[in-house]
C-alpha cells in the first residue's frame, strides 16, 4: 500500500466542497471512487475533471475517492491538486481559466472607499461564492488566523483558484497571508492570479514590509506582470503600535493600515470591551500615522455579530476617531457599518456649500475664500469633495446634485 493523502472538508455541515484521498497505487490505471449528492447531474463532469488533473500531473495508477458536497470546479481542482502535491514534487500547475471580468487585470484605485471588508476563511469555499453579493467594499480571503495549520497548505490553492474564478461582483480583491515570514510562501500562489491588495498580519518592522515588496518584485518579473499590488499592514502588538509612524510610510504601495484588536489587546493582557476604551491610544496611534503618510486607517472587526446596535455605537467612535472603514467577520454587519460611516446629512450639506463657495470665487479668480466667518483653504476643499464622493458612491446624494441645487 502506498503513501495516502487527503485533502478538504466534510461532513453534516459542510457544504459546497468536497474532500479527496488519493493513494498512489501498483495496480494498473486509475481507481476513482464519486460519493455525491448531485452525482446523477454531475458525477460524469467530476470524474472526467478528476482524470483529465490525474492525467495533467502525469500520474498513472491510483485510487481516488471523492466526497463531494457541491464543490464547484474551482474547488475540486483545488483540493485534487493540493493532495497530489502531497505525493509527488511537481512545478506544474492546473490552473482554472480566469472569470470573464478578469481577463484584463486592473490596478484598483489607491484612495478607492474601504469602508467595509468581508472576511472570508481560506478553506472554506461555501462561504466565498456568494460573498460579492452583500456589496463589501473589499472581500479579504482569509489565510492566517481563519486557517488551522494543518490546512493552510490545501487553502493556499483554494485562495489561488478562488482568485482566479470567482465574480467578487466588483469587490477589491483581497487576501490575508500568513505572519511574516511564512507569509511570503502564500505570496506565490496569489499575486500572479490578480489580487488587488494584500494585508500583512502581525506587522511590527518596516523590514516586514521591505520582505513582502522584495517577493511581490521577484514574482511579478518571473510572470511578466504589470498590475500594482496594494498592501494593508495590520498592527497587532505593543511593538507594532510604537512603530506605526514608520510601518506607515515604509513603501509607496501602502494604501491603507488597519489594527486587529483581538491579538492587540490579548499581546497587552487586556479584556476588549465594546466601548473600546481601552485600546484608545494604540487606534488613535494608527490614525496618526496614517493620516501624515496620506494612507487610509482602517478600524478593527467587531467580533459579536449579534449586537447590532453595539456595532453601530462602535462605528460611530471609530468614524469619530477618524477611522474610514472597519473589518466584517459576517455579511450582516456591513449594513451597519456603511450606514455609521456614511456621510450625515449636515456633513454633506457643509460640503456642498464648501465645494460651491470655492468654485465661485476660482470664476472670479479669487485666491481665497471665506464661508461664513472662517477660510477655506485646500485642505478644507479636499475634505469637502471626499465627503461629496462618499455620498454620492453610498447613494446619499445625487451625482447630478449641482444641476438640483
Amino acid at each position: 500500500m502506498g503513501k495516502i493523502v487527503s485533502c478538504g472538508n466534510h461532513g453534516e455541515r459542510i457544504r459546497s466542497d468536497c474532500h479527496v484521498t488519493i493513494e498512489l497505487s501498483d495496480v494498473k490505471g486509475l481507481d476513482i471512487q464519486l460519493k455525491s449528492k448531485v452525482k446523477s447531474l454531475y458525477g460524469d463532469a467530476i470524474i472526467a475533471q478528476t482524470k483529465e488533473i490525474i492525467n495533467f500531473f502525469d500520474i498513472q495508477n491510483a485510487k481516488i475517492q471523492i466526497n463531494d458536497t457541491g464543490a464547484l470546479p474551482y474547488v475540486i481542482a483545488a483540493r485534487i491538486e493540493a493532495a497530489i502535491k502531497l505525493l509527488i514534487e511537481t512545478d506544474k500547475e492546473f490552473l482554472p481559466d480566469f472569470h470573464s471580468d478578469l481577463k484584463t487585470p486592473e490596478t484598483t484605485p489607491r484612495d478607492r472607499h474601504r469602508v467595509s471588508r468581508l472576511y472570508i476563511p481560506g478553506n472554506s469555499p461555501g462561504l466565498l461564492i456568494n460573498a460579492g453579493l452583500h456589496h463589501p467594499d473589499g472581500i479579504i480571503l482569509d489565510l492566517e488566523d481563519a486557517v488551522a495549520p494543518d490546512k493552510k497548505h490545501e487553502a493556499r490553492f483554494l485562495v489561488r483558484n478562488a482568485l482566479r474564478a470567482v465574480n467578487f461582483y466588483g469587490a477589491e480583491r483581497m487576501v490575508r497571508i500568513n505572519q511574516i515570514p511564512a507569509g511570503l510562501q502564500d505570496l506565490d500562489f496569489i499575486i500572479p492570479h490578480h489580487v488587488n491588495l494584500v494585508l500583512i498580519p502581525k506587522c511590527e518592522t518596516a523590514e516586514q514590509i521591505k520582505q513582502v515588496n522584495e517577493r511581490i518584485g521577484i514574482i511579478s518579473i518571473k510572470h511578466n506582470l504589470t498590475q500594482k499590488v496594494w498592501l494593508m499592514p495590520i498592527i497587532e502588538s505593543a511593538n507594532g503600535v510604537m512603530n506605526v509612524e514608520v510601518i506607515a510610510g515604509a513603501a509607496h504601495n501602502i494604501v491603507a493600515m488597519a489594527i486587529g484588536l483581538e491579538d492587540l489587546t490579548a499581546d497587552l493582557g487586556i479584556q476588549r470591551t465594546h466601548e473600546a476604551t481601552e485600546t484608545f491610544f494604540a487606534r488613535s496611534m494608527v490614525v496618526m500615522a496614517c493620516k501624515a503618510s496620506g494612507i487610509q486607517p482602517i478600524d478593527s472587526v467587531f467580533s459579536d455579530i449579534a449586537d447590532m446596535e453595539a456595532l453601530k455605537e462602535n462605528a460611530l467612535n471609530s468614524k469619530a476617531l477618524g477611522f474610514v472603514g472597519m473589518g466584517c467577520i459576517h455579511p450582516r454587519q456591513i449594513k451597519v457599518i456603511h450606514e455609521a460611516f456614511a456621510p450625515a446629512i449636515e456633513e454633506i450639506e457643509k460640503a456642498k456649500k464648501i465645494v460651491i463657495a470655492f468654485e465661485y470665487a476660482q470664476s472670479l479668480g479669487i485666491g481665497v475664500v471665506a464661508l461664513g466667518t472662517k477660510m477655506i483653504d485646500p485642505p478644507v476643499v479636499k475634505r469637502a469633495h471626499h465627503t461629496i464622493e462618499l455620498a454620492i458612491e453610498m447613494d446619499r446624494l445625487d451625482k447630478n446634485w449641482r444641476e438640483l441645487q
